[in-house]
């Protein structure tokens, strides 16, 4: 019975989850969805997000890796330098365990 009651709360919890990320959102305001960056210029991605009634931070991933954590719901985060080629840079919303409150953006760069 305990493995029934979890898994009902696991489904409706995942039920739940679009309508969480309706009321949330994040925006990546530069650098432009495409963009081509220099090697030499450090890439600074500028976020905002809005964290709806469970988020409260944001992690930030290069090519699917986790490469940061802001504690802010706006700013900027600065890359190490990526190697030439495209790249995607996404921004997630999470709650304060970390769990993703599905509120994300992604955007593609070209590293010259």
């Amino acid at each position: 019975l305990p493995r029934i009651a979890a898994a009902l709360a696991a489904s409706l919890a995942l039920a739940a989850w679009p309508a969480v990320a309706a009321d949330a959102s994040v925006r990546i305001t530069s650098p432009a969805d495409g963009a081509r960056v220099d090697r030499v210029e450090l890439i600074k991605l500028a976020f905002e997000a809005d964290p709806g009634p469970n988020g409260d931070h944001v992690h930030i991933y290069a090519d699917g890796k986790e490469v940061g954590i802001v504690r802010q719901l706006e700013g900027s985060f600065t890359f190490a330098e990526l190697m030439p080629g495209p790249h995607t840079l996404c921004v997630k919303l999470v709650t304060k365990a970390y769990i993703p409150v599905g509120a994300e953006q992604c955007i593609k760069v070209r590293v010259q």
